[in-house]
């Protein structure tokens, strides 16, 4: 079983409600937990009408307060884990900038390599991929990432990419106790939380983690992270290793 959380806030005017359906439709193999985090648009309709018309397939998780998205992904997959069959979890951005056809080259690492626990959607832009980013994104991206990269021992590529599978284990799991304390790297401070539970720390986590480089990935016009905002991850990565690392 794949469980895919999506979170959503404020997306009614954006969400490519046709895709998702589409998808659900032809591929029923595949559990979604769409979670409304307090938005103050038509969101939790939305998402009420797909659960509706997709039962048992579709779930939605209404919260009337915002709490970002790292609380709203959390919360989703400790609802996709109350299965005792959940295998595999994971989330995806609701812009789809990640189509979700790649939910499958995902999970096939998964069966390819038993070491592996969790898999991560990488934007790298090479010959035969179609990665289309902002320039300013990508050169912040690549700072914050290697900065990332330093903290954890660990020579991750990227970490903010919104298309992350789990296999669910009980260091996952563990990783997963109680509320994160950032809000948008919530990414970095749930592989700091696995790292820290691991007996070879950040060599483990080389052999558990598996980039994989998408064959696309569009910016999709409205992202709520703004330029400004990659301060505030800084800071945020500090307060990671401060609280798990140090």
């Amino acid at each position: 079983m794949t469980t895919i959380v999506v979170p959503c806030y404020n997306e009614a005017a954006r969400f490519p409600l046709a895709l998702v359906e589409n998808f659900l439709a032809t591929h029923p193999e595949i559990r979604f937990v769409f979670v409304n985090d307090g938005s103050r648009d038509a969101t939790a309709a939305m998402l009420r009408g797909i659960e509706q018309r997709f039962p048992g397939q579709a779930v939605a998780i209404d919260r009337s307060v915002n709490k970002g998205k790292g609380e709203s992904v959390r919360e989703g997959l400790l609802k996709a884990l109350e299965r005792p069959d959940a295998g595999i979890v994971g989330f995806w951005d609701a812009d789809l900038a990640t189509p979700l056809e790649a939910i499958h080259e995902l999970r096939e690492i998964f069966e390819q390599r038993p070491q592996t626990e969790m898999v991560f959607g990488a934007r790298v832009s090479l010959l035969g991929r179609a990665i289309r980013r902002k320039p300013i994104r990508h050169y912040l991206g690549r700072i914050f990432a290697t900065t990332v990269s330093v903290m954890l021992k660990l020579p991750v590529y990227d970490t903010q990419c919104g298309a992350k599978l789990f296999r669910d284990t009980p260091r996952f799991r563990k990783a997963l106790d109680g509320p994160f304390i950032t809000r948008w790297v919530f990414d970095v401070e749930l592989i700091a939380r696995w790292i820290r539970q691991t007996p070879a720390g950040a060599m483990e986590a080389r052999s558990a983690i598996f980039e994989y480089p998408l064959h696309s990935w569009e910016d999709v016009a409205g992202s709520k992270i703004k330029p400004y905002d990659f301060i505030k991850a800084f800071r945020d990565v500090a307060r990671i290793y401060f609280r798990y690392l140090r």
